[in-house]
């Protein structure tokens, strides 16, 4: 039909038709434009549909922020078991399931198996996918099996295997439609981390740093599997993909050369710096942000220097790899301080103007916000007063102000540092109440003592050089996990909310004015987000390591939440190991867990 014969009809037959037409030329531009523009703009509209969750951290700026209101302060304690599901596996289950037009998908630790569940009958399997993987990798996996979940895009579910395997599936019947070698078990390198779709292609990272695995991150096209661009953390400028700006807003941050000089000799080689937490990214800039790990080995002794670009805050565009800016947090890290945490994106007036922000709650005890354009530091506050490898912050020079005190040197037994390799923050997925503008962190009060040895490097083997113990934080009452509401535009921690064991999951923040967490000896909570307190409170099978995620279905809305103890924190529990020092310290930090709680593996699903 013409355009011109249509407009001498009806009234309501030209409104019908200015749709049609409207909508055939908004699908003609779809349909000619690349598919990266058809993934980026459908993962971008489901992420606003708060019916769905289709990525792990619910929306690009990794907000875990839900718009539901139906559960809140008012009812949540009338919250029941909606129903459950078990995966069949051990150990520890980190992540959170994905919410994709009313299919439920399930992932796994090594094996790596994923589940569909059709939600309108969640008491059948709607299919499974069950990788073949040589149980050697196991050896080789740092503090426990885990993966941090699944990503979706184009029709396809992407899953990372233990082995070093990216793997793609059709999202409707689990056929395996790619798979890519990302990462060699032989030389120590795994994966665990959850991939991220963006544009055409699905980002994903690497593990091993404490096995010396030089760290690097991928971009995949979501089509076929075939690489786009890598990106190092340590090397020559090329390996890394700096841009021709890169840090030209911060020069005072390092510019070109530094991945190799500022390593003594080919250390960069076997240097750490893996990434293997969670991204960011903005549609608008097409700008990703990561954090890259610990250099290796963590006996600092061995490796002098800043280390670049390890344990870097970096902002890389998307479709080329090149990094935008890179900020050090911890130069020459000593601490094993793995900058690989959680980084949320929002838009906040700071400092008299409104700028668009990043927050990253490192492990090296403190809060870092940046201005995700370029890379200008904003913010740098201790997560505690107890954080005491640092005296303070330099803001002008963007480095924390070491106190010699707490070094890690060959000459020195260092003991009460705060925070410990575990970190103040670990890998737990926190969330941005949008409503309030304040960031809802699970940390972890830790404390330890440290000491160096030397070793040497043999592919495929821990290349650590360190004894650590661990210990609750002094002055805490033992409590060994808080929650805390922190306002980026103040500084301050509007509350904090104690907890016996490490938050290690996360959080996740309502429009019904709620936060919800696990913890470690099983309970899942959901607090008042204006001051913390509990409003609800229930037993699971397992202790918890992910984080919950909430949904609606058919006008319902429900939460849900793997249980599953594991992880670094459950190491010891999960391996039954008693030596206080094994599990790189975890074993004796957590040595109560086993008291109240045990393995088990599953998803546990509320509603009202």
């Amino acid at each position: 039909m013409s355009l011109k014969r249509a407009t001498g009809r009806t009234g309501l037959h030209k409104k019908r038709l200015s749709r049609a037409v409207a909508t055939a030329i908004a699908g003609f531009a779809l349909a000619s434009a690349s598919g990266a523009a058809l993934a980026n703009a459908e993962l971008i509209k489901l992420s606003q549909d708060d019916r769905q969750w289709v990525m792990q951290g619910k929306d690009y700026d990794h907000s875990h922020y839900s718009g539901l209101k139906q559960i809140n302060r008012s009812n949540v304690k009338n919250l029941k078991a909606a129903w459950t599901f078990s995966t069949g596996v051990l150990h520890g289950h980190e992540g959170g399931p994905l919410v994709v037009n009313g299919i439920m998908y399930i992932h796994t630790p090594f094996p790596n198996i994923t589940y569909a569940i059709d939600l309108d009958n969640p008491n059948k399997i709607l299919w499974e996918h069950k990788p073949k993987q040589d149980a050697s990798v196991r050896a080789v996996a740092c503090c426990d099996v885990v993966n941090r979940g699944l990503a979706y895009g184009d029709g396809k579910i992407f899953k990372t295997q233990l082995d070093g395997h990216i793997v793609a599936l059709d999202a409707k019947t689990g056929k395996e439609l790619w798979k890519m070698e990302n990462s060699d078990p032989k030389v120590g390198s795994t994966l665990t981390q959850a991939p991220m779709v963006v544009e055409d292609m699905v980002i994903v990272g690497s593990s091993g740093a404490e096995l010396g695995v030089r760290g690097y991150v991928t971009a995949y096209r979501i089509k076929d599997g075939k690489q786009v661009w890598r990106a190092y953390a340590t090397g020559p400028d090329e390996d890394i993909l700096l841009a021709d700006d890169f840090n030209m807003a911060n020069p005072h941050y390092g510019q070109k050369g530094l991945g190799t000089s500022t390593w003594e000799g080919d250390a960069w080689k076997i240097g750490g710096g893996t990434n293997w937490g969670w991204y960011a990214y903005d549609p608008e800039l097409k700008l990703m942000y990561y954090g890259s790990g610990n250099p290796a080995p963590w006996n600092e002794t061995m490796r002098p220097g800043d280390n670049k670009w390890t344990m870097a805050i970096w902002g890389r565009d998307v479709k080329t790899g090149k990094a935008k800016f890179a900020f050090q947090k911890t130069p020459h890290d000593e601490w094993d301080y793995a900058g690989v945490n959680w980084i949320g994106l929002s838009d906040q007036v700071v400092n008299g103007k409104k700028q668009k922000l990043l927050t990253h709650p490192d492990r090296n005890g403190i809060v870092y916000t940046l201005n995700r354009e370029n890379g200008n530091l904003v913010r740098a506050d201790k997560i505690d007063p107890s954080v005491n490898v640092f005296k303070g912050y330099d803001m002008k020079k963007g480095v924390p102000i070491r106190d010699p005190e707490y070094s890690t040197r060959m000459d020195h037994l260092a003991k009460g540092i705060c925070p410990s390799a575990m970190g103040y923050h670990n890998q737990g997925h926190d969330s941005i109440d949008k409503k309030r503008e304040l960031v809802m962190l699970g940390t972890n009060m830790i404390c330890m003592d440290w000491e160096p040895f030397m070793l040497p490097y043999r592919a495929g083997q821990f290349f650590v050089g360190a004894t650590l113990n661990m210990y609750a934080t002094p002055g805490n009452n033992g409590n060994m996990g808080q929650v805390k509401a922190y306002d980026v535009k103040t500084s301050k921690f509007k509350w904090v909310k104690d907890e016996k064991f490490s938050v290690w999951g996360g959080t996740t923040s309502t429009a019904g004015d709620l936060v919800f967490y696990g913890t470690l000896d099983g309970m899942i909570k959901a607090v008042n987000a204006d001051n913390g307190k509990t409003l609800w409170e229930f037993k699971l099978p397992s202790g918890v390591i992910g984080h919950p995620v909430t949904y609606e279905h058919k006008g319902k809305q429900y939460v849900a939440i793997y249980y599953g103890v594991g992880g670094w924190p459950g190491v010891g529990l999960v391996f039954d190991l008693t030596d206080p020092t094994a599990g790189l310290g975890a074993v004796g930090a957590f040595k109560e867990l086993q008291q109240y709680t045990k393995m088990g593996g599953g998803v546990m699903v509320f509603s009202l």
